[in-house]
């Protein structure tokens, strides 16, 4: 609906540097409208970190905690496979909230996915804390569960780790 009001406005305006204005200030607006959604995006994140937090607490005043293991018959998997989960992820980063001054930035994301197929306990670990927490909110934002691991033919809780790579443009 905004591009469609910004497209009319524009289209309506036959003096060539005023278009150019309404350009620019769309774009300024559709940024800005990123850097809101981000904020709001990072706020979940602590959201969900809390919690997962607050259940370990309470898993581990006495009640047994089935702890991950990677001794599974066969790995978790996503739909479309290891390579369309990257390209997923590397989608669902927001780069413009990636400060650094290297170019070439690194991350390894750790989470573990359910027996159900969901994903939880997600943490970055790289030398880009801005990085680490975008990396962290593209993976509890994917769109799809996984198909997950199997010990003895039932669903079993899997510990993964997914390195990631970003290189800025310059």
């Amino acid at each position: 609906m905004l591009n469609q009001e910004f497209r009319k406005k524009f289209d309506a305006e036959p003096n060539t540097f005023k278009k150019q204005a309404i350009k620019g200030d769309f774009l300024y607006f559709m940024k800005k409208m990123d850097s809101i959604e981000n904020t709001a995006l990072i706020g979940a994140l602590l959201k969900v970190r809390n919690l997962e937090d607050l259940e370990s607490i309470k898993m581990s005043k006495g009640a047994f905690r089935e702890r991950p293991g990677n001794t599974a018959e066969t790995a978790p998997d996503y739909p479309g496979g290891i390579n369309t989960l990257r390209q997923e992820v590397a989608d669902l980063i927001y780069v413009d909230a990636v400060y650094s001054e290297a170019k070439t930035v690194k991350t390894s994301v750790a989470f573990i996915v359910e027996k159900d197929g969901s994903i939880s306990n997600v943490h970055a670990q790289g030398d880009n804390f801005t990085f680490n927490r975008q990396a962290e909110i593209a993976l509890y934002s994917i769109s799809e569960k996984f198909l997950p691991a199997l010990t003895k033919g039932d669903p079993a809780r899997f510990q993964f780790r997914l390195p990631l790579t970003l290189t800025m443009a310059e």
